[in-house]
């Protein structure tokens, strides 16, 4: 969601972004995550490229170059020292984790456990349906299900789920074709296996030490590899809500602030 936000807001003009991340970013749709650049450095996704610093320094070279800087920097320290515009929480923890109207001239987060109109300016919904991208100023976004959004007629079956706590060991590549009951991996010699059929869309990175039930995979019916490789519309939609909740404020060219992990 974090990666479909900095597209867009990149690609409408917006070039002076930075997106802080955790140390081991967990992304599991990470060959469209940005995150991807605090394991290798630089990552491009749709021809919008981040890369890896070690401070806050570095960005303005790649600010110039219409690339956005990645951080790794979780309780935001650089915030004071930037004083952005605008700074968006997209960690999509289901709760806050520490920002307020205060935080920025424009707070702008992503999903639910944020009242607007208190804990940020714009709090954008994030459930699939027909509220989907939905800008709210007062009030909560819809409560968190637990159930996964519904793609191709499946929801919950879609979704890989670590069967233990350990070390995820996986020897399959996202965009391969699987079956229902294949292995996927392991976790701790507990078998990963697939709940349906069709294209691996996500995966997490093999090594990854991971707790019970923590997502470590997503499984795409549709069959359709190439969607594997550009970003979702479910993020391409909370994208153009973050950029709209821009442009109800802004006329001018903005310091962005970016928070959260990646995914």
């Amino acid at each position: 969601m974090a990666t479909g936000c900095a597209c867009r807001l990149c690609n409408s003009g917006f070039f002076r972004i930075l997106m802080t991340e955790i140390e081991k970013p967990l992304a599991v749709r990470r060959a469209v995550s940005l995150c991807e650049a605090v394991y290798e450095k630089s990552w491009t996704v749709e021809d919008v490229r981040a890369e890896l610093v070690n401070d806050v320094g570095e960005i303005y070279e790649l600010w110039e170059s219409k690339r956005i800087p990645v951080i790794v920097d979780p309780p935001v320290s650089c915030l004071n020292a930037l004083q952005p515009d605008v700074l968006i929480d997209a960690i999509l923890a289901k709760k806050n984790t520490g920002i307020s109207v205060e935080s920025a001239p424009l707070v702008i987060a992503l999903g639910p456990g944020f009242l607007a109109g208190k804990d940020a300016h714009y709090v954008v919904e994030t459930a699939r349906g027909h509220q989907l991208g939905r800008l709210i100023s007062r009030g909560y976004s819809l409560p968190n299900t637990g159930i996964p959004g519904d793609i191709g007629g499946h929801s919950t079956l879609r979704v890989i789920r670590a069967p233990a706590e350990g070390v995820f060991l996986s020897d399959l590549s996202i965009g391969v074709l699987v079956e229902e009951g294949q292995l996927i991996g392991n976790v701790s010699n507990e078998p990963v296996k697939a709940g349906l059929s069709g294209v691996l869309r996500g995966l997490i990175r093999p090594g990854t030490h991971v707790t019970r039930g923590l997502k470590i995979g997503d499984i795409d019916p549709r069959r359709d590899p190439s969607y594997c490789m550009t970003i979702s519309e479910k993020a391409r939609a909370i994208g153009g809500s973050v950029l709209e909740a821009i442009l109800r404020t802004y006329n001018s060219t903005l310091c962005l602030g970016g928070r959260g992990r990646i995914e």
